[in-house]
């Protein structure tokens, strides 16, 4: 039994070097999927377990004299590195000053975003944590500006084909099937937003990546827990802020893209794989505009149980 992925149908092989082992039960103790246990001070594959190795590679990362190697699900021992030292993290004044100076920004300069940079933001975003390994997060990325415009563009061409989604028989007719909360969004943010991208971009302006040098679009499979693409995206937009680009998520662009066969049509002309649950576009540039000002958030209730 494995749990399955998109990546990964059979579940990962536990290798035990009896001779290293010292009896520490480290590996034992993280391992929340029991595939280990300890016996006469040895560890040992458990076959009692709960659904198979899935590959996290905790008990490979926390072994001190490195008594197992986990192959399968994507991951081998060479997968394995040295964390950074303490010191060399982020501490909490250092990381509240990161996500306070981000702002969403819409205007960019003229100038483009090194290739250099796009690779560490997605070795950044790698580094998200997953529901499951092997990540089943995937991304697509616009590295221009024509690139960007060419994107809106055609999702443009292709809002003009379902505005019947907004139009007010329509609408009318779908409010006892999805009730109250449903129908006031699409009367009041998807009705107004669709028509808002579609007049301007008849303008020439686009309101919909803003011609961002660089668009990343972060979704997942059918497999993938929900929350994957869009921590996978934080992470994109923090590692793009700590480089000195300005950074904003676009959460319009996704749910339109998901349903019927024009939406597929859509996909399949940009390489999307898979319509997925959430997912989440974030456009990155060099700011065309600087903030010396933040503004207090706050959450809708905190309740402490």
């Amino acid at each position: 039994m494995a749990i399955p992925t998109s990546r990964a149908k059979s579940k990962a092989k536990i290798k035990i070097h009896r001779e290293k082992c010292t009896g520490c039960g480290l590996c034992v103790s993280v391992c929340k999927d029991f595939s280990l246990k300890l016996k006469d001070n040895k560890v040992e594959i458990n076959e009692q377990n709960l659904f198979g190795c899935i590959g996290c590679g905790h008990c490979m990362a926390i072994c001190p004299a490195e008594a197992i190697k986990i192959y399968g699900r994507t991951l081998t021992p060479d997968d394995i590195f040295t964390l950074p030292s303490r010191d060399k993290a982020a501490d909490y004044k250092q990381l509240l000053a990161l996500y306070q100076r981000r702002r969403s920004i819409r205007e960019f300069s003229g100038q483009s975003v090194e290739k250099e940079k796009i690779n560490k933001i997605i070795k950044a975003a790698k580094n998200s944590p997953m529901g499951l390994p092997p990540s089943d997060v995937n991304l697509l990325v616009l590295d221009n500006k024509d690139k960007s415009r060419k994107f809106a563009k055609d999702f443009c061409k292709y809002l003009d084909n379902i505005k019947w989604l907004v139009s007010k028989w329509f609408l009318t007719l779908m409010r006892p099937f999805w009730g109250k909360t449903n129908d006031e969004l699409f009367r009041e943010f998807v009705r107004p937003a669709i028509n808002a991208f579609i007049k301007n971009m008849k303008a020439g302006k686009n309101i919909i990546t803003y011609d961002a040098p660089l668009v990343m679009y972060f979704y997942s499979s059918p497999y993938s827990d929900p929350a994957d693409p869009i921590i996978a995206a934080t992470f994109a937009m923090l590692a793009g802020e700590s480089l000195g680009l300005g950074t904003c998520m676009l959460g319009s662009i996704h749910p339109l893209i998901q349903y019927g066969s024009k939406a597929k049509k859509f996909r399949a002309k940009y390489s999307i794989k898979y319509k997925s649950r959430e997912g989440l576009f974030v456009i990155f540039g060099y700011p065309a505009v600087e903030y010396d000002k933040g503004i207090k958030r706050s959450f809708a209730s905190i309740t402490r149980a």
